[in-house]
């Protein structure tokens, strides 16, 4: 399962290095809209994006800049109501045949019934690393923030705080894992009910379209593509979560969300990988 991928603006960088930014909190600073024209606005003076779906079309927004590892907050406040066959995203992604990504999608679901997060990860190419979960409140309510952090050792996915997941590297063992190609963030807001809810077997009400899901607060510490100096090489305390890792509490946290809140895991799923499960869901 992936979301609606779209090529992205070319950013005209032709001499590539790593400079340490931070950026926060700015649609019309920091994003462009990608597809969907109208039905992507950005409000309150650049300070949320709402995206809307209607059975013409959904919506989506890219980053202007590219990131090679970084620590990336945005707030969603997901499709309220019966959001069975909507899918809204949020995720950082290369392009090409090999393309690394790490993968935030929210699976709607009928009136009363529970959002899936889906969380996948790709490595030069490879994804097939699910890992779902159920929320311990309701997305649609308000604002909650979800976080990735990606550095040369880990990728962490966090729920208000909360991690939920981590990926270790493990190229030492023959893992492949996204290292080497900068990521644009992209959101969007599609239509996918051919197998997002229930395996598809519940469909979209275009009844209740247009549906909208709004995103604020965008904040990333992160290295950013651009001409100039790698600074992000230097230990400093503005770039700590370059070697930032899980302590004992947040892998408990980990433990808990995933005894409590998992409801799939490719490591487990031996009849979808009859010849064995992927090899590094025996490394960790």
């Amino acid at each position: 399962m992936t979301s609606q991928k779209v090529m992205p603006l070319a950013l005209g960088v032709s001499l590539v290095s790593l400079v340490m930014t931070a950026l926060a909190g700015n649609f019309y600073q920091d994003f462009v809209v990608l597809w969907g024209g109208y039905r992507a606005k950005m409000l309150e003076n650049g300070n949320l994006c709402a995206l809307s779906l209607d059975r013409a079309s959904g919506s989506g927004f890219q980053s202007k800049n590219q990131f090679l590892f970084g620590k990336i907050d945005m707030q969603l406040k997901l499709v309220p109501g019966n959001s069975a066959g909507t899918v809204t995203t949020y995720y950082l992604s290369s392009v090409g045949s090999t393309h690394d990504e790490i993968d935030f999608e929210f699976l709607g679901n009928t009136t009363g019934q529970p959002y899936v997060l889906h969380t996948n990860i790709y490595a030069q190419g490879q994804g097939n690393r699910e890992q779902q979960f159920y929320l311990w409140f309701d997305p649609t309510k308000d604002f909650h923030t979800y976080s990735i952090l990606w550095n040369p050792e880990s990728i962490v996915f966090s729920v208000d705080g909360t991690p939920i997941r981590e990926f270790k590297n493990l190229e030492s063992k023959g893992i492949p894992y996204p290292k080497n190609q900068p990521m644009w963030l992209y959101a969007s807001l599609w239509d996918a009910e051919d197998w997002a809810t229930q395996g598809g077997r519940v469909k979209t009400d275009w009844s209740q379209a247009p549906f909208v899901a709004s995103f604020r607060n965008f904040n990333a510490q992160a290295c950013v593509v651009a001409s100039g100096t790698n600074s992000c090489n230097s230990r400093s305390s503005s770039n700590a979560w370059m070697y930032q890792s899980l302590d004992s509490s947040g892998q408990a946290k980990i433990k808990w969300a995933q005894k409590n809140y998992m409801i799939y895991n490719y490591c487990t799923d031996y009849n979808r990988f009859p010849q064995g499960v992927p090899r590094e869901c025996s490394l960790v």
